[in-house]
């Protein structure tokens, strides 16, 4: 029996029983099944987790997807866009060019016809100043002829007959 008491002051044996009574009193109080039912739960919030997270990566992915759809449309539309441009300024050069060409010869046209008229008035007007000088001339010379031949019969029925022709 000496053995039994020094069992019962040994502390290393009541540190077990009182483990072995701690584990029948949370056997008894369905611990485990607390513990189990707490883990579960919490593997189902993981879980959950997960799931929303695989949903969340799903739609990340699809958008991604969408995103890059879109630029290569968005990149296609511009190319499209420049290249109707470069064809715009192209012909609106080209426009432009014959524009200016015939803005060219319509003003040389009307410097050729300007150029022209003033030769020709420039000519009338030479030729009216040669006419008057001619004129005055003439008229020089037949008054100084008439003054000495005032006394010139056929003269004299010249004069007369011009008068009666312009009355």
């Amino acid at each position: 029996m000496s053995t039994v008491v020094d069992l019962f002051q040994d502390a290393e044996f009541w540190v077990g029983a009182g483990l072995i009574i701690f584990l029948a009193v949370l056997a008894w109080a369905k611990a485990p099944a607390m513990i189990g039912k707490a883990l579960d739960a919490r593997g189902l919030k993981i879980q959950g987790q997960l799931d929303e997270a695989r949903d969340l990566r799903d739609e990340a992915q699809a958008l991604l997807a969408q995103i890059t759809t879109r630029r290569a449309e968005t990149e296609r539309a511009a190319g499209e866009m420049l290249a109707v441009a470069k064809a715009d300024a192209k012909r609106l050069r080209a426009e432009a060019s014959v524009k200016l060409e015939e803005d060219i010869q319509r003003r040389r046209a009307l410097a050729e016809r300007r150029i022209a008229v003033a030769e020709a008035q420039a000519s009338m007007d030479v030729k009216a100043a040669a006419a008057d000088l001619a004129t005055a001339t003439a008229e020089t010379i037949l008054s100084a002829r008439i003054a000495v031949a005032s006394d010139d019969p056929l003269i004299e029925a010249g004069l007369q007959g011009l008068g009666r022709r312009f009355s």
